[in-house]
């Protein structure tokens, strides 16, 4: 996360407070008023988002809850706890002392980039390292540990890799024990992947390795 410049979403005149405060100075605040601008900001540079609620935009912190987006509510109002449950959405009640303000972003920023790390692109599924699933369209299927391990060797990966290779960096065996390990467990993720997302072509083999 990018995190010298958080983004404020319909307040000009707290975006510009906040950016004269020497306690905040480690931070730079950006206001938007349009949210589609200030969603697509936050996504693409992983930045959060203050958001201060009211009666007449609760459609906006909808839309940016169903973005994802790593959130500090201001509000004088509830929010539904379903809501809050997310551990990227803090809320804090108006008026507010500025030093548990900064609080709040510097732990948000943390959590969030524990929570981003843990996160590996992999032909078009994600692999969730902390949670230890396989996700696509929000569909998960929960791994073991060396289902995950196995998976993660792929990652960024243009070439096969051998059996070998998976019996020393997954199983830690030598490449001359001779066990159906691989085979027998990589048979079962198949079969697991193909269960879950229909999907029989994920994990591929040639003569010179398993590939995705």
């Amino acid at each position: 996360m990018n995190n010298l410049t958080i983004l404020i979403f319909g307040n000009q005149i707290f975006s510009e407070i906040a950016n004269e405060l020497k306690i905040l100075s480690k931070f730079k605040f950006s206001n938007f008023m349009n949210l589609d601008s200030c969603i697509n900001q936050a996504k693409k540079y992983n930045q959060l988002v203050i958001f201060f609620k009211d009666n007449k935009n609760h459609q906006e912190y909808l839309e940016l809850i169903k973005n994802n987006i790593p959130m500090i509510v201001l509000t004088n109002h509830r929010i539904s706890k379903k809501n809050l449950s997310r551990e990227l959405v803090y809320q804090m009640n108006m008026p507010f002392k500025i030093l548990d303000f900064k609080k709040k972003i510097v732990s948000l920023i943390a959590r969030y980039e524990f929570k981003r790390n843990s996160f590996i692109d992999l032909n078009g599924y994600i692999i969730d390292k902390n949670e230890r699933k396989l996700k696509k369209n929000n569909v998960e299927l929960q791994l073991s540990e060396k289902e995950i391990n196995f998976l993660i060797l792929f990652s960024g990966k243009k070439e096969p890799i051998s059996r070998n290779d998976v019996l020393k960096k997954v199983w830690n065996y030598s490449s001359e024990t001779d066990t159906h390990t691989v085979e027998t467990h990589i048979h079962r993720l198949r079969k697991k992947i193909l269960e879950k997302f229909n999907d029989d072509n994920f994990i591929k083999n040639n003569n010179r390795g398993y590939y995705i």
